[in-house]
């Protein structure tokens, strides 16, 4: 049991490395050397895990967040539609898993398919979300939930994309809620509006504080041990 724990810490370990290149470097130009440098690995144990550079990209696509998944997201109304893209943006600047995944995705052909069920599945996730927030009366009358959750989403990709060709994503968390004034009065009631904080409700920036330390402490460097398999 013991070895099957250090083997599955070992994988972990070789995706945020892997993560770490393909965010910094993008697919084409990462090496496999480069990435049993960051993760302080063998070749053997790496080869042990992953096949290929290929597979390597494919885990780090599939790889799941820890982010969006402790995040309460099923309150009624409009809020936590926002509060998933300002998570998602704390994710960005914090997680190298997610900023590979999304290099990755736009950068490479080859991985068309995960990309596109990550993406059905977000827009997916934004619909059903809209369609909770009409319950409660947060959504205006006549729009349709299936093409503004397309728009939410592919929007909130130029905005993040925006942020990071002009201040490397300093800015990220700023630009999403000004984003967010700029579409709030097309898409919610003017009476709900100040109901609503485009920068996130504080319980899930406070809980995202948490997790950033976290992250960071589980991921500081030396964790590797090169005789892992």
């Amino acid at each position: 049991m013991a070895q099957q724990a250090r083997a599955v810490q070992t994988r972990q370990e070789i995706i945020l490395a892997a993560a770490k290149v393909f965010a910094e470097r993008g697919y084409a130009a990462a090496t496999v050397a480069e990435i049993l440098k960051v993760a302080g690995l063998t070749k053997g144990a790496v080869y042990f895990h992953f096949s290929s550079k290929e597979e390597l990209a494919l885990a780090v696509i599939s790889a799941q967040s820890p982010w969006l998944e402790t995040l309460d997201l099923t309150a009624p109304g409009f809020q936590p539609i926002i509060d998933m893209t300002t998570a998602y943006a704390v994710a960005l600047l914090h997680d190298p898993v997610i900023r590979a995944a999304v290099r990755l995705v736009i950068e490479h052909g080859a991985f068309d398919k995960p990309h596109i069920e990550a993406w059905r599945a977000t827009i997916d996730l934004t619909r059903d979300m809209l369609d909770r927030a009409r319950e409660t009366g947060d959504l205006l009358p006549g729009i349709d939930s299936s093409r503004t959750a397309e728009t939410i989403t592919g929007s909130f990709t130029g905005i993040q994309l925006t942020s990071q060709v002009l201040t490397g994503r300093s800015d990220l968390l700023e630009r999403v809620a000004l984003w967010w004034r700029l579409l709030l009065p097309g898409l919610v009631p003017a009476d709900r509006l100040p109901l609503l904080n485009p920068a996130g409700s504080p319980k899930v920036t406070t809980h995202l504080a948490g997790l950033v330390a976290e992250f960071t402490k589980s991921t500081a460097p030396g964790r590797a041990r090169a005789s892992e398999n």
